[in-house]
């Protein structure tokens, strides 16, 4: 279905990657920090940290709360390929460094995101690519644009143009 030129236009994208870190605790655990969610600047593993169920405004006295932590994109590239046990132990050093008053979690989950946030994106493309046209087949996202909301919104726009030309 891809051409030559579509499939090396693709391949020429590029992406970030990172790792996130989530924290599960039991109902009536107390995570006792003043912010919901922080972005941190200075620190070479840890970017974002969010008390999940504060940030959502969900309180709960049956649902425990749960921490997500995201790493930088330089700790993530640089730990692409390392044993997950060791990066999840690396992760957590760190958090307990910026947050030292975290209770012991009842379970943890390390998921690493090979490819996170574009860092290039398709070139030439304006936020979407026909891939055939007979039947339509459409391809679209951040990886036309860009890794934040708006540039979703921009791919989204003109998936919808793109699609209503061939009505």
């Amino acid at each position: 279905v891809v051409n030559e030129s579509q499939k090396q236009q693709l391949e020429s994208a590029s992406y970030s990657s990172c790792y996130a870190l989530g924290l599960f605790y039991e109902a009536g655990a107390q995570i006792d920090v003043p912010w919901a969610a922080q972005y941190i600047t200075d620190n070479p593993c840890i970017r974002f940290i969010s008390i999940d169920n504060k940030k959502r405004n969900i309180e709960s006295s049956e649902i425990g709360p749960s921490v997500v932590v995201h790493t930088t994109k330089t700790f993530g590239s640089e730990h692409l390929d390392s044993d997950p046990v060791e990066v999840q132990r690396l992760i957590l050093s760190h958090l307990e460094r910026i947050v030292p008053s975290l209770p012991k979690p009842d379970s943890i989950k390390c998921h690493k995101w090979r490819y996170s946030q574009v860092t290039k994106a398709v070139p030439s493309c304006l936020g979407q690519m026909i891939l055939h046209t007979q039947p339509l087949l459409i391809c679209g996202g951040d990886g036309f644009t860009c890794s934040n909301f708006g540039g979703c919104i921009d791919s989204a726009v003109s998936l919808a143009e793109s699609v209503k030309c061939h009505l």
